[in-house]
C-alpha cells in the first residue's frame, strides 16, 4: 500500500486539476461551477464521464470533441498534469501532513490565477480574498510561520505592490497595475511571510523582464503587439519561493550580506 500512495496522490491531483479547468473557464464568465455538467463550448454537447477522465480522455479523443470534432485546447491536460505533478512533489516533501494540504491548495490556487489572468487579464477575488483568510488561518498550524509573520507578510505583500502601483500610475498617467495583483501579493504574503514575498517581487520582475523582452522580439518580427499580464509571473515566482525559497534566500544572505 505504501508504494501505491504516490500514485493515489497523483491521480487525486489530476482529478482536482480537471476541476481547476472548470474554474478557469467558468469564473471569468461568471458561470455556476458547483453544479452543471461540462459541455463542448462549440457544439454544446454534454461531455460524458468517460470523456472527462483527466489526460487519458484527451489522448483517446485525439484532442478533439467527440461530437463536432473541434480541437480541444492542450491547456486542459496541461492544467491536470501541472496539478498532479505539484501534488506529487509536495507529497514527497511532506507526506500525509497539514503542510501537504496547505501547499497543495496554494499550488492549485496559483494555477487557476495563472491561466485566468493569462486569458482575461483579471485575478478573481473569489480566489485571492478567501486565500488571504486561509493563509492567515494556517499560520496557526505548528511549524508554519505564525500569525505575526503572516500578518506582516500580508501587509508587506499587498502594501508594497499598492505603493508600486501608485508610483506607476503617477509616472505613466494611467493604471499601471490592477487591484487583483495587489490582492494576490497580500494572499502570498499571508502564506509565505514577508521575506519570501519580497523574493517573489524580485523574481517576478526578473521573469517578467525576460519574457517581455522575448515577446518584444517576436512581436517585432510578426508586426503585432502582445501584452502579458503580471499575474502569471507572480505565480511562477511564488512557486519558486515555495520550493526553493529558503535555499535561495540563505544563499543571498551568505554571499551578498555577509560582511565578516
Amino acid at each position: 500500500m505504501q508504494y501505491l500512495q504516490p500514485t493515489i496522490v497523483v491521480v487525486f491531483g489530476l482529478v482536482i486539476g480537471s476541476f481547476l479547468n472548470v474554474l478557469i473557464y467558468r469564473i471569468p464568465r461568471h458561470q455556476q461551477f458547483i453544479k452543471g455538467r461540462s459541455a463542448c463550448p462549440n457544439c454544446g454537447a454534454l461531455i460524458m464521464w468517460y470523456q472527462n477522465i483527466p489526460v487519458l480522455s484527451y489522448l483517446a479523443l485525439r484532442g478533439r470533441c467527440a461530437g463536432c470534432k473541434t480541437k480541444i485546447p492542450f491547456r486542459y491536460p496541461l492544467v491536470e498534469l501541472l496539478n498532479g505533478l505539484a501534488y506529487f512533489y509536495f507529497f514527497q516533501a511532506y507526506d500525509w501532513s497539514i503542510q501537504f494540504g496547505i501547499f497543495a491548495f496554494l499550488s492549485s490556487a496559483l494555477i487557476i490565477i495563472f491561466f485566468i489572468d493569462l486569458d482575461h487579464q483579471i485575478i478573481p477575488d473569489l480566489i485571492t480574498l478567501p486565500g488571504m483568510i486561509i493563509g492567515l488561518g494556517v499560520s496557526f498550524v505548528p511549524g508554519e510561520i505564525g500569525i505575526v509573520q503572516a500578518l506582516i507578510g500580508l501587509l508587506v505583500g499587498g502594501g508594497s505592490l499598492y505603493l508600486i502601483a501608485m508610483l506607476g500610475d503617477w509616472l505613466f498617467k494611467k493604471e499601471s497595475m490592477g487591484g487583483g495583483d495587489i490582492k494576490m501579493a497580500a494572499m502570498l504574503g499571508a502564506f509565505l511571510g514577508w521575506q519570501k514575498v519580497l523574493f517573489v517581487f524580485m523574481a517576478s520582475a526578473v521573469i517578467g523582464l525576460v519574457v517581455s523582452l522575448a515577446l518584444m522580439v517576436v512581436s517585432a518580427r510578426l508586426r503585432e503587439t502582445r501584452m502579458v499580464p503580471f499575474g502569471p509571473f507572480i505565480a511562477i515566482a511564488a512557486m519558486t519561493a515555495v520550493i526553493w525559497g529558503d535555499q535561495l534566500i540563505a544563499c543571498y544572505v551568505e554571499n551578498f550580506m555577509h560582511f565578516n
